[in-house]
């Protein structure tokens, strides 16, 4: 029987990968990619197969969600990996794909990386324990309009603590949702002002791990409607009381009088 190796990409391009993981990718017979969760930046997947000697194989949504793929690969190759962009089992699962390799007798290895949801903390100089539940916001639609991301930071303020919102991508259709609709969409789903009333001082990152990585944070307003974040990806931190650590951490990025990206 086969064996299927989960890869973290991490944050940042093919650099990010550990000597273990590069091994295990050297190795395999195949290596398959899905880009649906997050992107990698241009031209990764393309240097990686060079450095492999075979193309890394992308699968969309509804191809790795099949199972398919990877299972027929399995059955004619004794090592497999599929490549994830942060970490495999992180902002979204693959265990339903791992539990369908196990029961079909093969076995399986996994090497992690950097996530988003841990990443982001460290980036603004939040303390990591003080997170809780981490929201989503999806592209709106007609007759879409879910409040559960605005009740979900009500409830983790409530508790004392900070909220990681992720936001929606279509990176087949090139759509990103940008930190400035994410917030927009959150202040419409609270038009009471009950959550994110103007003043509420919330923070913005953008491409953590990579050269260009970015941060801000003042308040909602203005991160709503005046600044400009740049590429993708994005992700908001809406924060409780601050730790007098955290708040002067976060000094660093705060929203100038005319702001200039950092």
């Amino acid at each position: 029987m086969g064996e299927l190796s989960f890869v973290g990409l991490g944050l940042a391009d093919e650099r990010g990968l550990s000597a273990r993981a590069l091994e295990v990718l050297q190795r395999a017979g195949r290596v398959f990619a899905e880009e649906y969760t997050a992107v990698a930046p241009p031209g990764t997947l393309e240097r990686l197969g060079v450095l492999l000697g075979h193309p890394v194989e992308v699968l969309d949504r509804p191809l790795l969600e099949s199972e398919r793929p990877i299972l027929e690969a399995l059955a004619t190759h004794a090592r497999v990996a599929l490549l994830v962009v942060g970490d495999p089992f992180a902002a979204t699962t693959h265990v339903a794909l791992r539990l369908a390799a196990e029961k079909a007798g093969h076995d399986w290895r996994y090497f992690p990386n950097a996530s988003i949801l841990t990443a982001a903390a460290s980036y603004l100089g939040l303390m990591h324990y003080r997170f809780g539940r981490t929201v989503s916001i999806p592209f709106p639609a007609p007759g879409f309009e879910p409040r559960s991301p605005v009740e979900q930071i009500r409830a983790n303020r409530s508790a004392g603590l900070h909220t990681l919102v992720l936001l929606d991508l279509r990176p087949e259709e090139g759509r990103f949702l940008t930190a400035g609709e994410g917030l927009r969409i959150l202040r419409d789903r609270d038009p009471e002002g009950t959550v994110l009333a103007a003043g509420t001082p919330v923070a913005v990152v953008a491409r953590v791990g990579r050269d260009d990585a970015a941060g801000w944070f003042g308040p909602v307003e203005r991160l709503a409607t005046e600044v400009e974040f740049g590429p993708p990806l994005h992700a908001i931190v809406v924060p409780a009381d601050l730790h007098f650590e955290e708040a002067a951490a976060l000094e660093r990025y705060r929203v100038a009088a005319t702001e200039m990206p950092r």
